[in-house]
């Protein structure tokens, strides 16, 4: 395979572009392939058997396209369905968690809150996160209708800041000092989440982190692309491409109707 080969990069729709924007800033000679299932978002309202078979699917379009390693740019695919990607195929992929770790060692209040998917919260992986760090509260809430309003363009909407008030307040309330984004879609909320709550609580989410696990599994399997010849960087959609593009822009992209 060669270095020059793209990074792939799927999630239930839109949100990973906040995980692709990272990886492009921390990795701007990387060719990368991106595939938004719009038409199947949210996965976090799925069952987990949906989840997994969703991102086989999305998996074996990467990599008949020639990706040479698989960015799970989705918190529900990721604890639902990385250990079965893991299995079945033989190139590196990279998950992504909600960030308890750093939110749990940090606060001052011993009191983060977890926005997140259906999905998320109720899957395995993220349970026994939560458990490791027992001795904080965790005040956890699902974000009911957010993906669905980001994907139909009403990110800025009356609808969305009446959302955002009703799973914020409690969360103030509790006395958190840290709000662990915990769903990709949510970093375009951050604008609107900080009109919300306290300048004081902190807002994290993990798309820096995984851009530089990215880097790191890159290197450690001598993937790195070398080249400095012009980058491409495509996106797939199999729903309206008007979203997507207004999140990206234009310039140096590619994008492809349907997958």
């Amino acid at each position: 395979m060669s270095n020059a080969n793209p990074i792939g990069i799927f999630d239930s729709g839109i949100g990973g572009t906040s995980i692709w924007k990272e990886i492009h800033k921390l990795l701007p000679h990387e060719n990368t392939i991106y595939l938004a299932d719009s038409k199947n978002a949210p996965y976090g309202q799925k069952s987990k058997e949906e989840i997994i078979a969703l991102s086989i699917k999305n998996s074996e379009i990467l990599i008949e396209k020639g990706c040479k390693m698989i960015v799970v740019a989705c918190n529900t695919a990721t604890t639902n369905a990385i250990k079965e990607l893991r299995n079945r195929f033989d190139i590196p992929f990279i998950g992504i968690e909600p960030a308890i770790k750093p939110a749990a060692h940090l606060s001052e209040t011993e009191t983060i809150g977890i926005l997140a998917t259906k999905g998320t919260i109720n899957s395995e992986l993220f349970n026994r996160a939560v458990e490791t760090y027992s001795d904080v509260k965790i005040v956890e809430q699902i974000g009911y209708g957010l993906v669905q309003l980001i994907e139909d363009g009403k990110m800025v909407s009356d609808e969305m800041t009446q959302l955002l008030k009703e799973y914020l307040e409690p969360m103030v309330e509790a006395n958190i000092d840290y709000l662990v984004l915990g769903c990709t879609h949510y970093p375009y909320l951050i604008p609107q989440i900080k009109k919300i709550i306290p300048k004081h609580i902190k807002i994290i989410d993990s798309g820096e982190a995984v851009a530089k696990q990215t880097k790191k599994v890159l290197e450690k399997n001598n993937l790195l692309n070398l080249s400095k010849e012009k980058n491409k960087q495509v996106f797939y959609t199999n729903s309206d491409s008007t979203v997507l593009k207004s999140i990206l822009g234009f310039s140096d992209m590619v994008f492809e109707k349907d997958f």
